[in-house]
C-alpha cells in the first residue's frame, strides 16, 4: 500500500482576491473556504453601526468602492485598502469601531484583477479615500495596510510626502501617468500588519529560477530546481536542507529570471508603440488598405505574459533559512512543491504594464523597503512570527529603514492571517493600544 502523503488538490473560490481563488482540500474535504483571506469582520458588527457604500472616483476618473463604517462622534478614521483584494470585511473592523474609530475599508479599481494592476493608478483611489474622510470632518486619518496593502500605502504616503515635480511622470512601462498632477493628501499614521517587503520583492524570492522556457510550464533546469532531491529537497512536512552555495546560486538565478521577464515586457510594449507610431505618420493614409489594417492590428493587439511557477522559495521548505516560528509550507499552503505547478497563482497572467508596475522586483515602485524611508508619520510594524511569507528579519528591515521618528516593531504569534494561537486577538489589542496612544477616539 502506498503510504506517501495525499497530494493536495486546489479548487477555485469566487472572489478570493488576494490568493487568486484557491482553497485547499484533502480527501475531498474543504479545510478553508472564506471568500476573503482577511476574515469576515463585518459579520459581527453591533447594531448601531452606520454602514454606507461609497464610490471613490479618482482624479484620473478611475472608480473604486468602499464601505464607510461609523457609530458617530469619531475623530479619527482608519482607511484600509489592498491592490486587488476586498478588505471591507476585515477582521479588525468591529474592534476598531468599538474602540471609537471610524473605518473606511474597501477595494481598489483593480479588485480581483491582478493582470493589469498599476500601483501608480491605485494611488488615486487612496487619495480620494483620504479626501473623503477629510471632507467628512475627521481630525486624523490613519492608513492600515495588511499584507500587500502595506507596500501600497507606504508607496502612497511616500509620494504624498514627495513634493512636485519630483514624483514619477510615467509608469514603469513608460506610459505617461504624471503623479505630480495629482493631489495626494497626507495621512497621519501608517500601520503595517503582516506587510511584505513589496509584491515585486516578494515575488523575486518565490519565483522558480529553474524555468528554462517561459512558454513551457514543465521546462526545468535540475541544477536550479529546489524541488529536486539531489539539491536537498524532502517532501513536506519533512524539512528540506539546502546548501549555502545552492541558495546563493538560486537567488542570483531568480533575479536573472525577473530581468528576463522585464525584457519581455518592455519588448512587447515597444512593439505596440512602434506600430501605433506608424499609424500616426502622414504617409499611413497612402498605404494600401491591407497594410493599414495589418499595422492597426499590430498596434491594438494586447498580449499577456503567462508566468509559470511562482511558489518556489527555498525558505518554504528549509526552516533553517530565515528562522521563525513558521511550519513547512508557503503562503499558499503546506505543499509548495505541488502548488508551484498549479495555475492561477501569483502573477500567473499579466499584461506587460501590470507585470512591471506590480510584480517585478526590479521595476515596481511599490517596494516597501524602498519607500518606507521617505515616510515620516508615526509607523507601526506588526509581524506574525509564524508567517510563511514575511519573516521576522523582513519586518525588522522595514522598521530599521522607516523614516519615522515615532516607529514601533512588534512580533506576534500566528500565521500570515493571524491564525494560530491567539494571533488575531493579540494583533487587535496591539493595534488598538498603538492607536489610543496617538489618535483621538469618539
Amino acid at each position: 500500500m502506498d503510504s506517501s502523503p495525499a497530494m493536495p488538490q486546489f479548487m477555485p473560490v469566487t472572489g478570493f482576491g488576494f490568493l487568486d481563488g484557491f482553497v485547499e482540500r484533502r480527501d475531498g474535504q474543504a479545510i478553508a473556504s472564506s471568500a476573503s483571506p482577511f476574515g469576515q469582520g463585518a459579520a459581527t458588527l453591533r447594531e448601531d453601526v452606520n454602514q454606507q457604500i461609497v464610490r471613490l472616483v479618482g482624479q484620473d476618473g478611475g472608480h473604486a468602492r468602499a464601505i464607510m463604517y461609523s457609530i458617530g462622534g469619531e475623530q479619527t478614521a482608519v482607511l484600509m485598502m489592498h491592490p486587488r483584494s476586498d478588505v471591507s470585511s476585515h477582521y479588525l473592523v468591529p474592534a476598531l469601531l468599538d474602540a471609537g474609530y471610524a473605518v473606511l475599508a474597501g477595494k481598489s479599481r483593480y479588485f480581483n484583477n491582478d493582470e493589469d494592476c498599476l500601483h501608480e493608478a491605485v494611488l488615486a483611489d487612496i487619495a480620494e479615500g483620504v479626501r473623503l474622510l477629510r471632507r467628512a470632518g475627521y481630525e486624523k486619518v490613519v492608513l492600515l495596510g495588511n499584507s500587500g496593502g502595506g507596500s501600497l500605502f507606504s508607496f502612497y504616503q511616500a509620494m504624498a510626502e514627495t513634493p512636485a515635480p519630483h514624483r514619477p511622470t510615467h509608469t514603469p512601462g513608460g506610459t505617461p501617468y504624471d503623479l505630480n498632477a495629482f493631489d495626494l493628501p497626507l495621512s497621519d499614521g501608517l500601520l503595517l500588519l503582516a506587510a511584505h517587503v513589496g509584491e515585486g520583492k516578494f515575488l523575486m524570492n518565490v519565483i522558480d529560477p529553474s524555468v528554462t522556457d517561459e512558454s513551457d510550464p514543465m521546462s526545468c533546469d535540475p541544477v536550479l530546481d529546489m524541488y529536486n532531491p539531489a539539491n536537498g529537497f524532502r517532501r513536506p512536512p519533512e524539512t528540506s536542507r539546502y546548501s549555502a552555495a545552492f541558495v546563493d546560486e538560486y537567488r542570483t538565478a531568480q533575479r536573472a529570471r525577473v530581468a528576463r521577464l522585464d525584457a519581455i515586457a518592455h519588448q512587447q510594449i515597444a512593439e505596440n508603440r512602434r506600430f501605433t507610431a506608424m499609424a500616426a505618420q502622414p504617409w499611413f493614409a497612402a498605404l494600401p488598405l491591407e497594410e493599414q489594417i495589418a499595422i492597426e492590428r499590430r498596434a491594438a493587439v494586447g498580449r499577456y505574459m503567462l508566468i509559470n511557477r511562482t511558489d518556489a522559495d527555498p525558505a518554504s521548505c528549509d526552516l533553517s533559512l530565515h528562522p521563525s516560528q513558521r511550519s513547512v509550507g508557503s503562503l499558499l499552503g503546506p505543499r509548495p512543491d505541488a502548488q508551484n505547478y498549479q495555475r492561477g497563482y501569483f502573477a500567473h497572467c499579466m499584461t506587460p504594464e501590470g507585470w512591471l508596475s506590480t510584480w517585478s522586483g526590479l521595476s515596481s515602485r511599490a517596494s516597501l523597503v524602498d519607500t518606507i524611508a521617505t515616510v515620516t508619520i508615526p509607523t507601526y510594524v506588526l509581524n506574525y512570527a509564524g508567517d510563511n511569507a514575511i519573516f521576522p528579519e523582513d519586518a525588522e528591515a522595514i522598521y530599521k529603514k522607516s523614516g519615522a521618528e515615532d516607529k514601533v516593531l512588534r512580533h506576534l504569534d500566528g500565521d500570515h492571517y493571524g491564525v494560530g494561537g491567539s494571533g488575531k486577538t493579540k494583533a487587535t489589542e496591539a493595534v488598538l493600544t498603538w492607536l489610543r496612544e496617538r489618535y483621538p477616539t469618539r
